[in-house]
């Protein structure tokens, strides 16, 4: 690619890649609000509620599947823009500044608000969760021990800026050099066949795991999410140089899309009727395989749709794009403080689901237009306006 071909590229807008990281940020918010009311989450989710139902367990873990997967291609994808357009130290300090940061600064204020949440719900409400009922003997013994603190929601952000650590690494030691043979042989594969392939590489890392995986929430790095989605951030930054492979792929996402619900039905049916003991390998071997294809073809069919519909420059959804990352850091504790007060009111779990969500987003969009928006809060968090294309 020549020099002007660079530059063009570099400073191209993304449109549809904002706008995914957005849906995904904001289906997160989604996610989180309906675990109160999903059967299988019931027993470890601190706002369960008395009202659940298998059909939001049907939605909200198909969605996990790939929510995460998918952002963390778009991650690739702006890491790879970046270096493009500042260099490897001008990303990894434009990484640093809107990842790192806002995760000094955000992470305590949204851990101790929730902390305070839980003891203000076991203090308060009537109709504890199994989880809060566990929790509330322990919190009143002064000599229980105290648990370790997790990054909660905000995991994702170190994960991203240790992925791009391992992209100036993998640059400078210039691995790529050592691994073109492989390179050339996927290259050389058919849009289908790669599509088959790949799932392959990210079953290793759900074997270590649960189903369906969990959130690594923990401060010490687990392997299996640097391998699983440390993959997922190798895909968007490759398709950030073969921006083709999408409109190649693009015949192909019908099929794509019904093959990954026919996977997602089996594995959701397999979820409902596995024994509560440790699966036996054959049927930890299909979870894992129908876990890694549903949400990697989940993931294309996203990307094939979303440069189809969502790469249009439109004020609407250039807004959503630039609130989604402070929707997301403060989603969770709104959550809670929403869902606590409902735990004793006697309505619907879908009414319940919805004034969570309707609550959360309004407060989080409004709260964004009135202190983030065009202040410095805004900048500490998306950069420049020229510039917030590329943030995380």
């Amino acid at each position: 690619m020549n020099t002007a071909a660079q530059m063009s590229e570099a400073n191209a807008r993304f449109h549809y890649m904002d706008n995914l990281r957005a849906l995904a940020m904001l289906t997160g918010v989604v996610f989180h609000a309906a675990l109160a009311y999903s059967v299988l989450a019931h027993p470890l989710w601190p706002t369960a509620d008395r009202g659940y139902s298998l059909l939001i367990d049907a939605f909200a873990w198909f969605f996990h599947l790939f929510r995460m997967p998918l952002f963390f291609v778009v991650a690739g994808f702006f890491a790879a823009l970046l270096v493009q357009k500042r260099g490897m130290g001008g990303m990894l300090n434009n990484r640093f500044m809107r990842i790192i940061m806002p995760l000094i600064v955000f992470w305590p204020l949204v851990y101790f608000s929730m902390g305070w949440l839980i003891r203000y719900a076991i203090a308060d409400v009537q109709n504890l969760s199994p989880l809060l009922q566990m929790i509330k003997p322990w919190l009143a013994n002064p000599q229980a021990p105290t648990a370790p603190p997790t990054l909660v929601h905000l995991w994702f952000l170190p994960y991203v800026m240790c992925f791009c650590i391992l992209v100036w690494v993998a640059s400078t030691l210039e691995w790529h050099q050592h691994l073109s043979g492989l390179i050339a042989w996927l290259d050389a594969l058919t849009p289908m066949m790669k599509a088959c392939l790949v799932p392959l590489a990210l079953m290793p890392a759900l074997f270590a795991v649960p189903a369906p995986f969990p959130a690594p929430e923990s401060f010490f790095p687990q392997w299996w999410a640097l391998l699983f989605y440390g993959t997922y951030f190798l895909i968007g930054f490759r398709l950030f140089h073969q921006a083709r492979s999408v409109d190649h792929l693009r015949p192909y996402a019908p099929r794509l899309l019904l093959l990954s619900l026919l996977a997602y039905a089996l594995f959701f049916y397999l979820l409902q009727t596995k024994d509560t003991t440790k699966p036996e390998f054959i049927l930890q071997a299909t979870f894992v395989l129908l876990q890694a294809y549903t949400g990697y073809w989940m993931t294309l069919v996203c990307i094939i749709f979303g440069q189809r519909w969502l790469d249009v420059h439109h004020g609407f959804l250039r807004y959503i794009a630039d609130a989604s990352y402070w929707v997301y850091l403060i989603h969770l504790p709104l959550i809670f403080a929403i869902q606590i007060p409902l735990m004793d009111v006697n309505l619907h779990w879908s009414v319940k689901l919805s004034l969570s969500v309707g609550a959360t987003l309004s407060i989080a969009f409004l709260t964004y237009h009135l202190l983030v928006r065009g202040r410095l809060l805004g900048k500490f968090l998306n950069g420049n306006n020229s510039s917030s294309k590329t943030s995380a």
